[in-house]
């Protein structure tokens, strides 16, 4: 077994069992997760990813870590937009918070699945057509570009409009109530689709849609190890997994980070442009390191400026 077979078996091997600690013993089958409970889970999931971090680092040296907290830090930062729109689902489709828990926890795991498909289909195609990194680059300077003038984190956002729901509330039976937190119930001696599992569904494939703008973003962040795909994986993965927790943390206070996007939207726009300069300056190379400033100043700055916003604006509006 060399040494890039030993980190998937002890990348799998963690997973599996936090899966088994944090979404089994931890979580119980209908419960809401208080806030406490809510930070622990988000503290033992970043934890993990650093002690991942930490496993890198020993294994493989400096660059190859630097560039996966690189890669996992842009990824968590992504995942505050995806609550912020998980939210609007949970409350178009009424789910009870009793509910909530359980169905996080299917479209997580769902959306890792169709993340490591999304990876490896892209990792195929830029070994194959090289020239695919610069698209990825012009598209993410026009993302971040699009996300930094957007004035508000739901424009655009409709769940009642969404294709997936058309689609499923075309094709599918469906019953528009949340029965109990089942999937599917049958009534009349027919089967029918419960609000649960449309929102299961969305919840899946809504993350594919924040995936294009991440992943791409990561392809740009890993350039310098040999261990690229290893990197891609775990630090979408890690994200991803903490998504449940940081969900429960954040639902009442994302409105506290209304300018986080705006800092997504510069990390992006500078990624994209970091991809799309060796066509200008031939050989031009960026150290990771660089990287990694720009990122923790962007997402920290951003975060400690919406908390400072939302503070003044309370004093003020207890003013009047």
């Amino acid at each position: 077994m060399n040494i890039d077979q030993l980190s998937y078996l002890v990348f799998g091997v963690v997973i599996l069992l936090a899966l088994v600690l944090d979404l089994g013993l931890l979580s119980k089958k209908s419960t809401e997760i208080s806030i406490k409970k809510a930070l622990y889970q988000t503290f033992f999931w970043v934890a993990l990813a650093f002690a991942f971090f930490g496993f890198l680092w020993y294994e493989y040296g400096k660059a190859p870590a630097l560039e996966y907290i690189s890669a996992y830090l842009m990824e968590w930062s992504l995942s505050i937009d995806n609550i912020f729109v998980f939210i609007l689902i949970f409350s178009f489709f009424r789910i009870s918070s009793d509910h909530v828990a359980r169905a996080l926890l299917w479209g997580i795991l769902m959306a890792i699945i169709f993340r490591v498909i999304f990876i490896s289909v892209g990792v195929v195609l830029v070994e194959r057509f090289h020239w695919l990194l610069y698209v990825f680059g012009a598209f993410l300077v026009y993302t971040g570009i699009k996300i930094f003038t957007v004035k508000d984190h739901d424009e655009g956002f409709d769940p009642g409009t969404n294709p997936v729901y058309k689609f499923l509330n075309r094709f599918l039976p469906i019953i528009h109530e949340d029965v109990g937190g089942k999937l599917t119930v049958r009534r009349n001696g027919k089967h029918f689709f419960t609000n649960l599992f449309v929102v299961v569904v969305m919840l899946a494939t809504t993350d594919i849609v924040f995936a294009l703008d991440s992943i791409p973003a990561v392809f740009a962040i890993v350039t310098e190890s040999k261990q690229r795909n290893l990197i891609i994986y775990t630090s979408n993965i890690f994200a991803v997994l903490g998504l449940r927790s940081l969900f429960f943390l954040l639902k009442g206070a994302v409105n506290r980070f209304s300018y986080l996007q705006q800092g997504i939207a510069i990390v992006l726009v500078f990624i994209g442009a970091k991809m799309l300069l060796p066509l200008v300056v031939e050989g031009f190379h960026m150290p990771i390191t660089i990287s990694l400033i720009v990122i923790l100043v962007c997402l920290v700055g951003s975060i400690v400026y919406s908390i400072q916003v939302t503070k003044r604006r309370k004093r003020e509006n207890d003013l009047f």
